[in-house]
């Protein structure tokens, strides 16, 4: 049956894409408690460790989208992604990345390099849940992943929530180590710019397909979910002997 209906306004189709705000984990009662500054030193730890997996995923997420993408202008675009996180040393440009920041932020918490990047106390859940969302890019096509990366939208809400509370409500964290969720303050809004503006174009042009594109935002909301569900429902806790402990 052929889809009569029209397609919704960009200003429409962009509000329904914000609308999905409700599902961000911000609202996750872990993430609840976190803002409130009701965890724990060893459940903060966990929760670290924990995402440290979904951080060295989001490379290997964009270099799928790249390895699927026959669009020279997105594929420009796009590799910036990846030197944000795994960082870079070109053109008189050394910056040790994302991925690098949220080391020093797991030391900031209390754990040692290895602690992070062993990714021994990562639970399996939490593995299942970015894995599927690796997947995702994998295999779907390379426009839908793009509008997999929207939950960005919401993300600048989230880091500058952390920046604003963490002193006072986990005042033993170094503070050096907020530096990640800095950073991510300025690229964030950059790569929503990009992929939220291909989203309204590509996506529009038929409601089914802006609907798909609300389904496929709503599956990368329920991702970020289930990784705060399987660090609250493991009771993941780290802990440490010593002065952060």
């Amino acid at each position: 049956m052929t889809d009569t209906r029209a397609p919704w306004s960009p200003e429409a189709f962009e509000e329904r894409l914000r609308g999905k705000s409700t599902s961000y984990h911000i609202h996750h009662p872990f993430h609840v408690m976190m803002g409130r500054g009701e965890l724990t030193p060893p459940q903060l730890r966990g929760w670290v460790a924990n995402r440290f997996y979904y951080q060295i995923s989001i490379p290997i997420k964009d270099a799928a989208i790249l390895s699927n993408c026959d669009d020279i202008a997105i594929r420009r675009e796009w590799i910036q992604r990846i030197l944000d996180h795994d960082g870079c040393h070109i053109g008189g440009v050394d910056d040790a990345g994302g991925i690098e920041a949220w080391i020093r932020l797991g030391q900031a918490v209390g754990l040692s390099r290895d602690d992070v990047t062993s990714l021994r106390y990562v639970v399996p859940a939490a593995r299942f849940a970015v894995d599927a969302y690796v997947n995702f890019a994998r295999q779907r096509p390379w426009q839908e992943a793009v509008a997999s990366s929207l939950t960005e939208l919401f993300a600048p809400h989230i880091h500058q929530q952390r920046i604003d509370t963490w002193p006072t409500h986990y005042p033993w964290v170094d503070a050096a180590g907020l530096q990640y969720f800095k950073q991510r303050l300025t690229q964030a809004r950059r790569d929503v710019e990009h992929g939220l503006h291909f989203t309204l174009q590509h996506f529009s042009q038929s409601r089914a397909l802006q609907e798909r594109a609300l389904n496929i935002l709503q599956f990368k909301l329920d991702v970020l979910w289930a990784l705060a569900d399987a660090i609250l429902l493991s009771q993941c806790t780290i802990e440490i002997t010593g002065p952060k402990a």
